[in-house]
């Protein structure tokens, strides 16, 4: 079984149409030992080999040959010299470098864009050849020990240039290094925790972006010239890293979230039109070589966001859309960029090295969308704005060339539009792009506990049911596509899938064998958003107030159990011996048999309020009891039916509120009615119990009755269970009164 992207590096995923085979919940938990400690030893190795690189890299810049000078470009598009620790250009400050004299006597005209040492974003090849030609002589002669600058003026200097140390590398070099290695890091994290097609395919992603980020530290560095053999192949080579990120980003868009048929085709049609472009740049066969590596990228970025959204319109998937989105604004940023930069020979020659600046902004922005993609749900606040702003800042760099380059704006008014644009844009997208990750609305505190407290009150009724009834009320919170329960069980609520699944466990609700198992929920609000790390606490939290509430109505219905038995115990003692000694001293035989009466409905209210359980069929042969006892004082026959499909146990709620209706329902015939004859029948099937109360008296119509006690008690006990009372007039007189009592309690164990 295959599985997606991780989105942690503890945790596998699933996907909207995968079921995990084996350990879905604990990560590495079905790797042995021995394998967990080779993908650390792995991951550590990768570090070692990263922090080398880099060092290396960091050893041959120190080492490097250079001019200890500071340049700033001048209205006429030259370099001025600002400052320097070389004793032979001390006289030089202030001056116009024309152009560098080799030590075989070549000249090279050498301008401001010479110090922009990366030749990738050049559109024109005339010009790309020249700057590169001019860039490698300047390269060779400070390799070879000997330089000489010319000066507008026509003087001269020759130098001998020295290392420039490890000082001397700046801190641009270093921080893009780092996020270099950070990037190169998760490339390995993520195919080690989960190695399948999809998760290799982004480590070619990673690794490439990183290596373009390594190579954006070292053209960081201020110097004259990089080492030759990076000027000669600098710019193919950043060239066949976009080209081979693009393919693989198109191969995995066609294979995640979901498998699409004809996938084999669309990588392959993706990795030969990267080949092909690799083996005529590599030759130098391509005509306008930029303009197609543009077209390449372009090409790749619309392919993906067409096989994204297809993937949405057949399976609707919260991953699918917010890849797509930022799919969108990172083709569109790309697409902005290149028309920026083909505008650059239309630029003034002081505005110039500021085009520079675009495609190294542009260079992070990706390489930082490449790392947020597998975090997605997992990623803090900052990672994604992170990412965000450096988009905005390539765009504000972009629209800013535009508007000098089109318009003819000065450097001041383009700036501050282009800043304008940039932060509208940012404001419009940014809900745009983080809404579907995090959800679009929230969940109020007082629909929170309405389900909170019904579900609670409905596991009560049933234990049984206290697991469907959670995964009733996690819908109830989420709203998700789909839910699935599974054997497998683990300590808290995890987000997996990339945000595509929430597990939930489930906890022991209620006394008795302990439940096992958690919930996965997929797609929340209805696959309109990704889930977060938000959801797995609030998911936890919830349970635990669900916990919460029933440890507190347990105390509570404890507390009400042991104060009945002690009023049952006091009623007995006190008032029944009252009544046991004024039954003895009774004046009449009629006085006595009530009285008689009395104490058997107190012996009833007694034991009813000390029991702990009522069985259904102890507490009918009760009220049979009682109702016989009662109607025989007044000379009226009782009808007694009952009709049982299941045998339950009535909680105190319940047999209390059940008592009392019958009670005040034969009352109401004694005192109202003048029947000769009553029809009681209890009937429970399927669990609703019915009480049927018919009479012979002399009833009227029930809805020219006025409301008093009696007939209120009798709504408000049904009510209190949830079931209704009706009442009819009966045929050729009398009166019926049915009660509906749904859900009435669970069957004994």
């Amino acid at each position: 079984m295959s599985r997606g992207w991780s989105d942690s590096t503890d945790a596998p995923t699933w996907t909207a149409n995968e079921t995990p085979d084996t350990d879905p919940l604990g990560g590495l938990g079905d790797l042995s030992l021995r394998r967990i400690g080779w993908r650390r030893q792995a991951l550590l190795a990768a570090a070692i080999i990263g922090c080398l690189t880099i060092f290396l890299l960091a050893r041959v810049m120190a080492n490097n040959p250079d001019v200890a000078a500071q340049w700033r470009a001048s209205a006429d598009g030259y370099l001025e010299l600002a400052d320097t620790s070389v004793p032979e250009l001390k006289g030089s400050l202030g001056k116009e470098l024309e152009a560098i004299v080799t030590a075989d006597g070549q000249v090279m005209p050498f301008g401001v864009l010479a110090m922009a040492h990366s030749a990738r974003w050049i559109s024109h090849d005339p010009s790309r050849e020249k700057m590169q030609a001019v860039r490698l002589a300047t390269a060779r002669a400070l390799e070879a020990g000997q330089i000489t600058l010319r000066f507008r003026d026509a003087s001269q200097v020759t130098l001998l240039p020295k290392p420039r140390g490890y000082a001397g590398l700046g801190a641009m070099f270093w921080l893009m290094s780092a996020f270099g290695m950070v990037l190169f890091l998760v490339g390995w994290i993520v195919p080690l925790v989960q190695p399948n097609p999809r998760n290799l395919l982004y480590a070619i992603m990673a690794h490439a972006q990183a290596a373009q980020l390594l190579i954006s530290a070292v053209a960081a560095v201020p110097a004259m010239a990089l080492p030759s053999s990076m000027v000669a192949h600098e710019s193919l080579v950043r060239v066949l890293l976009d080209a081979v990120t693009g393919a693989a980003v198109v191969q995995a868009a066609a294979m995640h979230p979901v498998r699409m048929p004809g996938r084999l085709w669309v990588a392959a049609c993706a990795w030969g039109a990267t080949a092909l472009y690799a083996a005529l740049a590599v030759r130098g066969q391509l005509i306008n070589e930029w303009w197609w590596s543009q077209g390449l990228l372009i090409a790749d970025g619309l392919t993906c966001i067409a096989l994204l959204s297809w993937v949405h319109r057949r399976s609707p998937h919260p991953f699918a859309i917010v890849v797509r989105r930022f799919a969108m604004v990172t083709l569109a940023t790309l697409a902005l960029l290149t028309v920026a930069v083909s505008l650059m020979p239309m630029l003034p020659p002081e505005v110039q090295p500021v085009a520079t600046v675009g495609p190294v902004i542009w260079s992070v922005f990706f390489a930082s969308i490449i790392l947020l993609v597998p975090f997605i749900s997992r990623s803090q606040n900052v990672m994604r704005e992170f990412a965000m702003l450096a988009g905005i800042s390539t765009v504000a760099t972009s629209v800013d060339l535009l508007f000098v380059a089109v318009f003819s704006f000065s450097q001041f008014t383009s700036l501050t539009l282009s800043l304008f644009l940039a932060l509208g844009a940012y404001a419009a997208l940014r809900q745009w792009l983080v809404g579907q990750m995090m959800g679009a609305r929230a969940l109020t505190t007082e629909r929170m506990f309405q389900h909170l407290y019904r579900i609670a009150r409905e596991v009560e009724a049933r234990p049984e049911r206290a697991a469907d009834r959670m995964i009733e009320l996690l819908r109830n919170v989420f709203e998700p596509l789909e839910t699935e329960r599974t054997e497998t069980r683990s300590k808290q609520s995890m987000v997996i899938g990339n945000g595509a699944a929430l597990v939930v466990p489930l906890p022991n609700l209620v006394d008795g064998p302990s439940m096992r198992g958690s919930v996965v929920l997929r797609f929340a609000e209805r696959g309109k958003r990704l889930f977060a790390l938000e959801d797995a606490r609030l998911a936890d939290r919830i349970l635990e107030q669900l916990m919460r509430a029933l440890a507190h109505d347990r105390a509570v219905e404890r507390g009400r159990s042991e104060e009945r038995v002690r009023i049952a115990q006091d009623l007995h003692d006190d008032i029944g011996a009252r009544l046991l000694t004024l039954m003895y001293k009774a004046p009449s035989t009629e006085m006595e048999e009530y009285i008689r009466h009395t104490l058997q409905d107190l012996k009833t209210l007694t034991r009813g309020l000390a029991a702990k359980s009522h069985p259904l069929a102890l507490a009918s042969a009760e009220w049979k009891t009682d109702i016989t006892l009662r109607l025989e004082a007044v000379h009226c026959q009782l009808e007694w039916e009952a009709e049982y499909d299941q045998e339950i146990t009535l909680s105190m709620m319940q047999w209390s509120a059940i008592t009392r209706v019958l009670r005040e329902l034969v009352s109401n015939v004694i005192a109202h009615a003048k029947a000769s004859r009553v029809h009681v029948a209890c009937q429970l099937r399927q669990g609703t119990f019915t009480i049927l109360v018919e009479d012979d008296g002399v009833g009227t119509d029930p809805a020219k009755w006025s409301a008093g006690l009696g007939l209120g008690g009798v709504r408000k006990r049904a009510k209190s269970l949830g079931g209704t009372v009706a009442w009819r007039t009966r045929r050729p007189h009398g009166t019926i009164c049915e009660v509906q009592i749904p859900h009435v309690s669970t069957p004994e164990a």
